[in-house]
């Protein structure tokens, strides 16, 4: 099942992430870490993205949230590129960040608006470069 649970974990990490996001990470793995690594790999997203339900696009709007709501802004980044790559549109993104601040508070939304255009800058930079 571990094995499995990895591949479906790693297949979904690559599609909601990218893959040069997923390559980049695997240099920060460590012999320290590489067991939070696994297990990030398998529970998060071999078992817990993968389910039916919801789909992609909706978990991305949950861990938006509660990312922002947490002030855990590495991992908001993160899902900000995450949820572009579900088909979030920018509008859309608004909206969260709009609704984050009523019931989760205007200092995550106006952070999570200062985080999300700095990752959406780096998206559109890394899109100039991939044309070229």
């Amino acid at each position: 099942m571990t094995d499995d649970r990895r591949a479906t974990g790693e297949r979904m990490r690559r599609k909601v992430l990218g893959d040069a996001y997923v390559d980049s990470r695997g240099g920060t793995t460590t012999d320290f870490n590489r067991d939070l690594e696994s297990f990030i790999t398998e529970i998060a997203w071999g078992e817990t993205w993968s389910r039916p339900g919801l789909d992609p696009k909706i978990r991305s709007v949950v861990t938006l949230v509660i990312a922002a709501t947490r002030s855990q802004w590495d991992e908001f980044r993160v899902h900000v590129r995450g949820a572009i790559n579900n088909g979030l549109t920018r509008d859309e993104l608004k909206e969260v960040l709009l609704h984050t601040a009523i019931y989760g508070g205007f200092p995550a939304a106006r952070t999570g608006f200062k985080e999300a255009a700095a990752v959406l800058a780096e998206m559109e930079a890394e899109a100039g470069r991939a044309q070229r």
